[in-house]
């Protein structure tokens, strides 16, 4: 009797673990719309961490920090057990991310004040936001022709993001607020733009070399982002011949080995 229970439960778990593997991987309508719910509530969750990024703690953000945290927890859990090789998905940068973002929101209440820098570290939960993008890659066309700048953008947002907060953290007492996080975003752009006007400066050595950082890597970020947006338009489509994986939005052969190609474009079909 017992055995046969094992069997049920046993056929039960890889039934349920097939159909938690088919939402995050498979094509059907109610799996995109999952992993379009799953990108819904990453943009609350890095508007929520922006918006609490220089406020204290309150009874109602520490609730909402343990909500966020579990619900991550929940999706982070699921992913590593669909996963057919554990050891990669663990190994994968938007996981180990996650698992950050995750301590520093549960953890957080058995730390001290002095230890808020972790708020910095929720920044890296929109690097989990990438891995969902090939969705959009499937689905819309618009962001096949401008992924290079969608990406870019992202890029240079995250950068900006964690950096601001790493400069509010470092150089502005807690107690500052709104007020001073805005003063570590203006230092952070105008750092990062090579401006320089001068009335907000690191004075310690760690400062200036996180200045020097923010120039070095938020001026080819933006340089990145310039080139994709005026650059002409290319779409990911890989040639099933030579490889090539960049093509005019309107090829039709491939420019490399000339193979046909059949690059999905808009326009209707007659009747």
């Amino acid at each position: 009797m017992a055995l046969g229970v094992n069997v049920l439960h046993h056929s039960e778990m890889k039934e349920f673990r097939r159909t938690l593997r088919l939402l995050y991987t498979g094509q059907s309508q109610r799996a995109r719309r999952f992993r379009y719910g799953l990108i819904i509530f990453d943009a609350i969750t890095i508007v929520y961490f922006i918006v609490t990024a220089a406020l204290p703690t309150t009874p109602v953000t520490a609730v909402l920090n343990t909500v966020f945290g579990v619900v991550i927890l929940i999706d982070l859990s699921a992913r590593c057990w669909i996963s057919e090789n554990l050891r990669r998905e663990l190994t994968r940068i938007y996981t180990i991310a996650d698992l950050v973002v995750v301590l520093s929101l549960l953890l957080a209440p058995l730390l001290t004040e002095s230890l808020a820098f972790l708020r910095v570290l929720r920044g890296l939960r929109v690097l989990h936001a990438y891995h969902l993008l090939r969705d959009l890659r499937r689905k819309s066309l618009f962001f096949r022709r401008h992924e290079d700048a969608v990406l870019a953008a992202v890029n240079l947002f995250v950068f900006i993001f964690v950096t601001t907060s790493l400069v509010f953290v470092l150089a502005f007492d807690e107690q500052a607020g709104i007020a001073g996080y805005i003063d570590a975003l203006y230092f952070t752009v105008a750092t990062l733009t090579t401006t320089g006007f001068g009335d907000i400066i690191m004075t310690t050595p760690g400062g200036k070399l996180l200045a020097v950082f923010i120039m070095v890597v938020g001026v080819a970020l933006f340089v990145q982002l310039a080139r994709a947006i005026f650059q002409p338009s290319k779409i990911k489509y890989k040639c099933p011949e030579c490889g090539l994986s960049r093509h005019d939005p309107d090829a039709i052969h491939c420019k490399h080995c000339g193979e046909s190609l059949k690059i999905e474009t808009e326009g209707e079909t007659g009747t």
